[in-house]
């Protein structure tokens, strides 16, 4: 039966939205200085369960992407996410098959009216009972749908509800400006001067990635002793996360012009950026998982535990030991974003480097301001020069 949806109040749901759009979580102070306040979202523990023997049989878990355009295949975060998934479905015995117990669905349109309708649909024809909802465009939609389908758990990521979290859901988010900040660093110490920011769009989660990125590369020429002016960073968002040819045709330009590497944080239009990278022999740094499969032009990526996570939420759902209506921040400290050293293509930073520098956030020697307003992070910047016009 068709349910009737009851929008959020308008005001509530303002300054919900507001208030996320500022900072989804206690701002931390700019590097190297001492925590004054705890970070709202709960830090999960360090190990993702074991693998159990309950019966998994019972459980049809769907990812749902937040428009048409949002592919599977982006190489990022979807990508990221339903590894997850597909961990989770061979270590208990379910299909690995799309359609039988895992499936992944896209609304016909990028609204929350079509998102919410998808998960209805989702639910009562394909039977989930544990969705995956990725990313910040689900803000809105998240807090009706935990409302509208309570015997359905959600794992949310990089967002919380507008309007509060139920039992039924729980809301991730990972610490990009670490993961960002090593990037930057790593560029820097392997010898690049003249760097590239590409996001997405400036949702906090990209946003977050490219100013982790501006930090670790001051953070690495102060180590290097270089003069100011000696890095610099082109910085831009694209509008959007697909594949698009206006996004080779800019990233080309880039590099034509001096760019050496690009931070493409930009989920399916970072291949827009190999392609580039590709064509003109220069370098690429990805994002959310390692993508250094997806070409030799990839040297290293920024990477954040998506699979990890998912996983570890759907075994608590297996194993009865659910605990709904909280936030959790996968950082440094639990292992929850780095740099892939194993398949990195960097000739120059180290992994005895990478091993001291990830120490260092990991103990909280090092705190990365996660501020989503660039100027606030550029006030605490001389070295490196950024263009961000």
């Amino acid at each position: 039966m068709k349910k009737v949806f009851k929008l959020l109040p308008l005001a509530l749901l303002l300054v919900a939205l507001l208030a996320f759009g500022a900072c989804t979580r206690d701002e931390e102070p700019a590097m190297g200085t001492a925590a004054t306040e705890t970070p709202a979202a709960e830090t999960p523990a360090a190990e993702t369960p074991a693998a159990t023997t309950a019966d998994a049989s019972h459980i049809r878990i769907a990812l749902v992407a937040h428009s048409p355009e949002s592919i599977l295949d982006d190489g990022s975060f979807n990508a990221g996410a339903w590894q997850g998934i597909l961990q989770f479905a061979r270590e208990h015995g379910l299909s690995t098959t799309r359609g039988v117990d895992i499936e992944f669905f896209q609304p016909g349109t990028a609204t929350d009216e079509a998102r919410i309708d998808l998960v209805e649909n989702v639910v009562e024809n394909f039977g989930a009972n544990v969705i995956v909802l990725p990313g910040f465009h689900f803000i809105a939609s998240s807090y009706r749908m935990q409302e509208y389908f309570p015997d359905v758990k959600f794992v949310l990521l990089d967002a919380s509800p507008a309007g509060g979290i139920r039992e039924n859901l729980v809301a991730i988010h990972y610490a990009e400006e670490e993961s960002g900040f090593l990037a930057g660093y790593a560029a820097v110490m392997e010898g690049y001067r003249s760097l590239g920011f590409m996001g997405g769009v400036a949702v906090p989660a990209v946003v977050r990635f490219g100013h982790g990125f501006i930090q670790g590369a001051e953070y690495a020429a102060n180590a290097l002793g270089l003069a100011a002016g000696d890095v610099t960073i082109r910085y831009h968002y694209v509008g959007g996360f697909a594949p698009d040819p206006a996004v080779t045709t800019q990233a080309g330009a880039w590099y034509a012009t001096g760019t050496e590497v690009i931070f493409a944080a930009a989920g399916g239009a970072g291949f827009s950026v190999i392609a580039a990278a590709e064509a003109a022999g220069a370098s690429v740094i990805g994002v959310d998982v390692d993508q250094a499969d997806d070409s030799t032009v990839v040297v290293t990526s920024a990477i954040k535990g998506l699979a990890p996570s998912v996983n570890a939420m759907l075994n608590d759902f297996l194993n009865d030991t659910w605990r709904g209506g909280r936030e959790l921040m996968f950082n440094a400290a639990v292992d929850g974003v780095g740099l892939p050293m194993a398949t990195s293509r960097l000739q120059n930073f180290t992994q005895a480097q990478y091993d001291a520098i990830f120490a260092q956030l990991a103990n909280g020697t090092i705190r990365v301001n996660n501020s989503l307003e660039i100027i606030e992070i550029l006030a605490n910047v001389s070295l490196v020069e950024v263009d961000h016009s």
